[in-house]
């Protein structure tokens, strides 16, 4: 894979923020999905989808929490990638990139032929990311600038759409997840990675996990998708897959 120099990071940036989504605007949810409550978690934003108090979410300011040291250890991103068996040729979004600790371990995965599509809602995580693919001298891995309802990524082009401890912190998840689904191919893998609610000894605040049986619940209103399967190999989070009818 070629080196790109850190002077070229600005140009290669801003190409691949080009527009590359849907014109079409994701639809509304039901109303009945979101509520507003004054009593909340302080670590929360105070609206709640079916249930479910939303996280704020995490700056970029934070993104070397990301590339911490102790992170394999304690999540075990090898035997993620190895369980969720990616092939060369695939067409991958990571959404919510952040500093593209995932993306990179995917794009190696996924030679020859493949590509990662990195979304993220913070100009400053894609500089990140652009300049640690650089580093890692990885050019697979494409920048999108991402809102808070759709990921921007060409219509029916991804076979795997990934999220690692990012969907507990999405502001409109029922619009994001309807951009999702048409972001995807048919047959497609929505891909949930998110902390275990059913574990009190995760050492994890609160609304940072997820139970099963939530994510379940929430996938639930969007008819196109199917649960195929829960892979329990990680050592404090779910993989929960979906795939597109």
């Amino acid at each position: 894979m070629r080196f790109l120099s850190p002077a070229l990071l600005v140009p290669v940036l801003a190409a691949c923020l080009l527009p590359l989504g849907h014109a079409q605007q994701p639809p509304e949810a039901p109303a009945s999905l979101y509520e507003k409550r004054a009593e909340h978690d302080p670590n929360g934003i105070g609206v709640f989808f079916m249930g479910r108090e939303i996280a704020r979410v995490m700056g970029h300011q934070a993104a070397d929490w990301l590339e911490r040291p102790e992170r394999e250890a304690e999540e075990r991103t090898d035997l993620l990638v190895e369980a969720l068996k990616f092939r060369a040729g695939e067409v991958v979004a990571d959404i919510g990139c952040g500093s593209g600790y995932i993306s990179r371990k995917i794009a190696k995965k996924i030679t020859p032929g493949g590509s990662v599509y990195g979304v993220d809602i913070q100009e400053e995580m894609l500089e990140v990311l652009a300049r640690r693919m650089a580093m890692f001298r990885i050019d697979n891995v494409k920048p999108i600038l991402g809102t808070t309802t759709d990921p921007k990524v060409p219509a029916a082009s991804c076979d795997t759409m990934i999220m690692v401890d990012v969907y507990h912190e999405f502001d409109r998840p029922y619009e994001m997840v309807r951009s999702m689904i048409a972001g995807l191919k048919p047959g497609g893998r929505l891909v949930f990675v998110e902390y275990r609610k059913e574990d009190q000894t995760v050492p994890i605040k609160e609304i940072h996990k997820m139970s099963e049986a939530q994510v379940k619940k929430e996938m639930a209103v969007h008819a196109e998708l199917e649960h195929a399967e829960t892979i329990a190999v990680l050592p404090r989070q779910h993989i929960i897959v979906f795939r597109k009818k």
